[in-house]
């Protein structure tokens, strides 16, 4: 009887250790099962942001390239143009002393013509005076033949002597006016050229400039592009450890760092307007956005991390803070409900809970970004809408 009345029991006993034995097992393998599914999917989207970023370096590389090129070719065109402004410069110098010469030329012929004006006009009103009659009267104030002739042809001689010199000299001057002329339009086209050319140098010095900055610029992204795929290289390669011994790593593993994603991440909250917080105004460490979005619309986490306050907090109502580590943090305030508390683990896209009314005004939620223990724009790092 005894012992009839002791197999019931143990049979219980057995049957529960074996229950509580199945369950412990069950609630382990289900636990891992959900880490797996968790880690599997962070390593997902490391695997995806890495391939972004490897796009975005691809892009840069051939945008550098294209600007190298440019840039090359901005240099030849430069020194092409400051070739052309130096013969430019050689034209111009050689023109003004062509036309100081001249001048000096010009100069000349009036000096000589007012030496040998009196002289002229001495033998001008000479020959005046003689008139039709010269001949005549040379005949009648000599009695040799001969000399009449001679005179005569010395007479003849000296007026052509004087009428090529009034000619020589008038074509001469007309020829230097011509010159002058001429070389004044060459030399106001020099000028124009020259300036054009300054111009041009100076366009092309600009633009090279603007090339060599963007270069800068972009050398700047590709290091810091590097960096972050050095960042999600890691913690990839945290997340396949933990994938093969989820067991042996740490929880703290099996995470995305937030740096990585500049750029990338999703909105806390569907909205189509946002303006900077008056907060940011009023003090220089916030530099938060207020959305605006209907009252009771979901907000959720922009990245993984653990929840480190969900409270009410004065000035921003009801506030849940997320930790993503390396001292990184976003913060959703005003809400009307939250749906998470101190110390929960979230992932991208948990629900934190919904927008609620502003202190004073529309429905909105408050939402600051603090990287590395300091304030950043969060436009700079959300999706661009």
């Amino acid at each position: 009887m005894t012992h009839a009345r002791r197999t019931p029991s143990r049979t219980l006993l057995r049957s529960g250790l074996t229950t509580l034995i199945f369950t412990t097992f069950a609630s382990g393998l289900f636990s891992q099962t959900l880490d797996r599914t968790r880690t599997e999917a962070l390593a997902r989207r490391a695997t995806e942001r890495l391939q972004a970023l490897q796009q975005e370096a691809d892009a840069l590389a051939s945008q550098e390239r294209s600007l190298l090129g440019e840039l090359r070719k901005l240099e030849i065109d430069r020194q092409l143009q400051t070739e052309q402004l130096r013969q430019v410069v050689t034209d111009s110098t050689q023109v003004a002393a062509e036309l100081k010469a001249n001048a000096q030329r010009m100069q000349d012929l009036e000096r000589q013509e007012s030496s040998g004006r009196p002289e002229l006009r001495n033998r001008l009103v000479d020959i005046y005076k003689l008139g039709q009659g010269r001949y005549l009267r040379l005949l009648l104030s000599t009695t040799d033949i001969r000399q009449v002739g001679q005179a005569a042809r010395t007479l003849s001689a000296l007026a052509k002597l004087d009428h090529d010199r009034i000619v020589s000299r008038e074509r001469t001057l007309d020829e230097l006016k011509g010159t002058r002329l001429a070389l004044e339009d060459r030399r106001r086209r020099l000028e124009s050229l020259r300036a054009t050319a300054q111009s041009g140098e100076a366009a092309l010095a600009r633009a090279a400039k603007a090339r060599n900055d963007l270069i800068h610029d972009i050398d700047s992204r590709r290091d810091l592009n590097a960096q972050l795929v050095g960042e999600l290289q890691a913690a990839n390669q945290r997340l396949q450890l933990t994938l093969r011994d989820l067991s042996s790593v740490p929880a703290d593993a099996a995470a995305l760092p937030i740096h990585p994603f500049r750029g990338d991440l999703e909105w806390p909250v569907v909205s189509s307007a946002v303006r900077r917080s008056s907060r940011s105004a009023s003090s220089p460490l916030s530099a938060g956005i207020d959305i605006n979005a209907a009252e009771g619309a979901p907000v959720t986490a922009i990245h993984g991390g653990v929840v480190a306050f969900a409270d009410a907090f004065g000035g921003f109502g009801n506030l849940v803070i997320v930790d993503h580590g390396a001292q990184s943090f976003s913060l959703y305030g005003n809400l009307l409900e939250m749906s998470v508390a101190k110390g929960a683990r979230v992932e991208r896209g948990d629900p934190l809970g919904t927008v609620g009314p502003a202190p004073a005004g529309p429905p909105e939620l408050h939402f600051e970004l603090r990287i590395d223990g300091q304030s950043v724009d969060p436009l700079q790092w959300l999706r661009k809408h």
